[in-house]
């Protein structure tokens, strides 16, 4: 019977004896066959997989197997098994295993473990037929139910094993690894930066190659952000800095009809051609500062001199300061800790062209103005000068930035705002540093006037400044180099000291504070303690502690960008840096004659780019900037003795057109695109024009990706454009563009 249901091929066995009543018979690819003695002594059959764990777990210590080798006798002729059947041999792996001990069986064991969880000591279970005809353990549910908890609990063991092995192996990549995956990132993020931007120029279509427009003729000496109707102040005729995205003007800015390229350095400090600059013969000749009375006009050039029979020359001017300072002369400044001064009110610069032969470095302060302007006069010259005022917003230097400020006629009312200005002087003063003021108001005769000086003298001793000196018309004060001396005061004192909110260390044109700032600097150290120039360009451990550096930091950044310097002299000389620039025409100048004066580096980062310049005893001056969407390292740009200012590149640097020699951004593209930026590439590269003096010259270093994104903004600025792969890093590009002499036609 059972061979003719399966197909006659089935090879039976019967695994054990259950009841007399019932047996177990195993068919390959069916399962295991119920078979029970009907009351007429017939066997009868079901099929039930199900139940296989269950007799088996529930049979213990009696175990039987017999192959089925015979035909069922008796009642069951209708039960074959093709295994008996004329001519067929049994296999031997289905010997006869009736009669092994239950040792021998003890596979059962291994393939069934819940048998051990038994609780019964491994006695026969209690077997009982129940309504459908089969036997049921009564403990054999509680066991499969624990079989399954521990199965399950197994489960989560090995789920939790493996998320802690995995964040395990997260948290110990190796910090190379992390740079690698990073610097992938990086990769990826600024590909598709370059890819939109592609995007943008494509949807543009035709237009897409359009070159930039030229700005009007009145538009010559247009700086953004000072020379319109917003931002001319009510209480006075200065014009006051009112930025906004609409302001920008993108037209590149033709410079005058006889315009002529600057005579180079050393000569033309001291010659300017009148054509460059706007002024006007009453402008030069009328009365003002001490160093605006140094001119003398002819019929195309301007010259300066530094001493003259007419009038006290700057080098007599300069030599009284330091005597009033304890100091044999000028060239003593720096063994008292003077290496950076801030000339508020500069007049064309002649007070800093003096002392830079000294190794001091002077920065012009002034404010914007239309004609005669003194910071246009004084880059004219090559020599450091921005526009800027204290009229209503702090200046955006950090506290504790310059070691002298200097003012000669300069024009401000110290007295104003109940002393505000003057609070902002002391600010930016690093502590021991020194404030020299030139007036006729210090030595007043009317009562006006000597209620005025008594304010300021008044002022001056709550700011904790020691009246150095006094003679004629000049004052000279230092500032305290204690912080104690502002809580020795008598109580109530005014002005206050700032609260920890208002006293920011790095302003970018915040209003000005009606308290004293910096006393909660870290950097508050006085300027005989720290080490004189050159010395101090390195900064001691201490210093760069206190700006969250190592001394390593800045050795590997100076060593980097001496190789760097290196190769940009390598790469451009004799075109740009060459010691003997010649152009067609010109006769050959000695040295140290160099086309390359006046430096904007637009990403300065540590200063490093400067330093290596100072390095190689090129004659220039760099202005550091420092972007206000990066890093803030300008205190320790400033704390090494170089000038510098924050900034924002989606506004327009405070600073006359055609200003500067060179312009170099090192990663500046990658900083500025990391931001969502309302301003394009476009605005930043036409703000670079308006700066750069024809014939001038722009470094960009930065992503391969990046850099090529900018072939069509050059090509619509009619710039002569480059772009050149870097020798050691494959990663990067070098654009080099030379700005073309356009002229009005």
């Amino acid at each position: 019977m059972l061979g003719n249901f399966w197909g006659g091929s089935s090879k039976a066995c019967v695994q054990h004896i259950l009841h007399p009543h019932w047996l177990t018979v195993s068919l390959p690819r069916i399962g295991f066959v119920w078979v029970k003695r009907t009351n007429s002594g017939s066997w009868d059959f079901e099929k039930h997989e199900e139940f296989l764990i269950s007799i088996f777990v529930g049979i213990s210590g009696v175990t039987m197997a017999t192959a089925l080798s015979r035909r069922f006798s008796g009642n069951n002729q209708g039960l074959s098994d093709p295994l008996d059947s004329p001519g067929k041999v049994k296999p031997e792996k289905e010997d006869n295993i009736i009669g092994r001990s239950p040792s021998d069986l003890g596979y059962l064991s291994v393939k069934f473990p819940s048998r051990l969880l038994s609780t019964d000591g491994g006695s026969p279970s209690k077997l009982s037929p129940n309504e459908n005809g089969f036997f049921v353990d009564s403990s054999l549910r509680n066991r499969q139910r624990l079989t399954l908890l521990l199965l399950r609990i197994s489960l989560v063991v090995i789920v939790i094993l493996a998320l802690t092995g995995s964040f395990w192996w997260t948290i110990t990549i190796t910090s190379s690894s992390r740079g690698h995956i990073y610097h992938s990132y990086r990769r990826l993020q600024e590909q598709l930066v370059s890819d939109l931007w592609d995007i943008g120029e494509l949807s543009l279509g035709p237009s897409k190659l359009k070159e930039v427009e030229l700005c009007s003729e009145a538009l010559e000496n247009f700086v953004p952000c000072y020379n319109t109707s917003e931002a001319l102040d009510s209480d006075s005729v200065e014009y006051e800095r009112r930025c906004s995205y609409g302001m920008r003007q993108n037209c590149l800015v033709l410079p005058p009809v006889n315009y002529k390229i600057p005579l180079r350095w050393p000569t033309g400090r001291d010659v300017i051609w009148v054509a460059n600059v706007k002024i006007t013969a009453q402008e030069v000749l009328s009365s003002g500062s001490l160093t605006k009375r140094m001119m003398m006009l002819d019929e195309e050039q301007i010259s300066f001199r530094s001493a003259s029979m007419m009038f006290d020359g700057v080098e007599d001017y300069s030599h009284q300061i330091a005597e009033m300072l304890g100091l044999r002369n000028e060239s003593n400044f720096i063994q008292v800790g003077v290496r950076t001064i801030l000339d508020i009110g500069c007049g064309y610069g002649s007070f800093g062209a003096h002392l830079f032969s000294k190794e001091l470095l002077t920065i012009c302060l002034a404010s914007y103005e239309a004609s005669g302007s003194q910071v246009q006069l004084t880059l004219e010259r090559g020599l450091p000068a921005m526009i800027g005022s204290i009229t209503t917003n702090q200046l955006p230097y950090p506290s504790l930035s310059y070691d002298m400020v200097h003012c000669a006629w300069c024009g401000v009312d110290w007295d104003k705002k109940d002393g505000l200005y003057l609070l902002e002087v002391d600010r930016v003063l690093r502590p021991g540093g020194y404030f020299v003021w030139t007036s006729p108001l210090t030595n007043a005769r009317s009562k006006e006037n000597q209620k005025r000086w008594n304010f300021v003298r008044d002022l001056a001793v709550n700011l904790c400044w020691e009246l150095l000196n006094q003679q004629d018309e000049t004052v000279v004060w230092k500032k305290t180099n204690k912080r104690g001396c502002y809580y020795a005061r008598k109580p109530g004192a005014l002005p206050s000291i700032c609260s920890k909110g208002n006293d920011v260390e790095s302003s970018y044109y915040r209003p000005l504070q009606n308290c004293i700032g910096g006393t909660r600097s870290r950097r508050w150290i006085a300027i005989g303690d720290r080490p004189t120039w050159p010395s101090r360009t390195k900064l001691n451990a201490n210093e760069l502690q206190l700006l969250g550096l190592h001394s390593e930091d800045l050795a590997d950044d100076s060593v980097y960008w001496n190789t760097i310097v290196r190769d940009y002299w390598s790469l451009l000389s004799p075109v740009i840096f060459s010691d003997h620039p010649k152009r067609p025409g010109d006769e050959d100048p000695s040295p140290p004659y160099n086309m390359v004066r006046n430096v904007l580096d637009m990403n300065a980062r540590f200063g490093g780019f400067n330093s290596a310049l100072m390095d190689t005893k090129k004659s220039v001056w760099v202005m550091n900037v420092v972007p206000v969407n990066g890093p803030d390292y300008l205190p320790l740009i400033l704390d090494r003795g170089f000038v510098g200012v924050l900034h924002d590149w989606c506004e327009a640097f405070p600073s006359y057109p055609r200003t500067y020699d060179m312009v170099h951004a090192d990663g500046l593209l990658t900083l500025e695109t990391r931001k969502n930026r309302r301003c394009t590439m476009l605005d930043l590269f036409v703000e670079i024009d308006r700066l750069l003096r024809p014939e001038g010259w722009l470094i960009v270093r930065d992503t391969a990706a990046l850099i090529e994104s900018t072939r069509n903004i050059t090509a619509r600025l009619k710039w002569d454009a480059r772009i050149m792969e870097i020798e050691r890093n494959n990663e990067e590009r070098l654009l080099v563009c030379q700005k073309p002499f356009m002229k009005r036609t």
